[in-house]
């Protein structure tokens, strides 16, 4: 079962800011994938309903801190 509500309000909020309003497509992606993650969804729910690879939402989920924006910048390892 995941967890959900495990981001603070303040991080939430910024998430949701950065979604909104960030000009690069992957940082507002990979912030749709906390937010959805928050709100309970599972991995392969989250991939699906956003239409991309599971391994890119858990590799998203391990390797980024939705508490800095700056480690959701591209690496070439992210699929």
């Amino acid at each position: 079962m995941p967890t959900k509500n495990f981001l603070s309000s303040e991080t939430k909020e910024t998430l949701q800011q950065a979604l909104k309003e960030h000009e690069h497509p992957d940082i507002r992606q990979r912030a749709l994938i906390f937010l959805l993650l928050n709100n309970g969804n599972t991995q392969a729910q989250t991939a699906e309903l956003i239409g991309c690879s599971l391994r890119k939402v858990a590799y998203g989920r391990i390797h980024g801190d939705p508490d800095n924006l700056d480690s959701f910048k591209d690496d070439t390892n992210f699929m």
